[in-house]
């Protein structure tokens, strides 16, 4: 498992930063295509109302976009051995040690940089200063 230290972390959230603006907007645009599948495919749960079949063709190639996209963002947020925690938030964390003990750094997008970690166990709710 790779660590990192503070300074290492803040320095590779100028490449991820991006990424996770991306990440975060692909959600939030799958949770918009997911929704507007369930509103079309709702008449059928109920009294097999009209759909029409390329409206539901179209919302269904809208969330595979999306997923693959952000498939492919997670993957290489991973493969710098980031973690990535919320997806609706970006919130990420980067493992590192505090003595000889393995904690995260933890960083969410809109923060300027990494200020905050938490043990392994603890979760966003158990943030610290630095």
């Amino acid at each position: 498992m790779r660590t990192f230290t503070p300074d290492e972390a803040n320095a590779l959230l100028a490449e991820l930063r991006p990424r996770v603006e991306r990440l975060v907007d692909h959600k939030r645009r799958l949770d918009e295509a997911e929704e507007a599948r369930r509103a079309l495919l709702a008449p059928i749960a109920g009294n097999g109302g009209d759909i029409t079949p390329s409206d539901v063709a179209e919302v269904t190639k809208r969330v595979a976009r999306e997923a693959s996209a952000i498939a492919g963002i997670v993957d290489g947020i991973q493969g710098e051995g980031v973690q990535i925690k919320d997806l609706d938030l970006g919130l990420l964390d980067f493992p590192s040690r505090r003595g000889e003990e393995v904690v995260l750094l933890c960083w969410r997008l809109g923060e300027d940089e990494i200020g905050y970690w938490h043990g392994i166990d603890e979760g966003y709710a158990g943030r610290k200063p630095l």
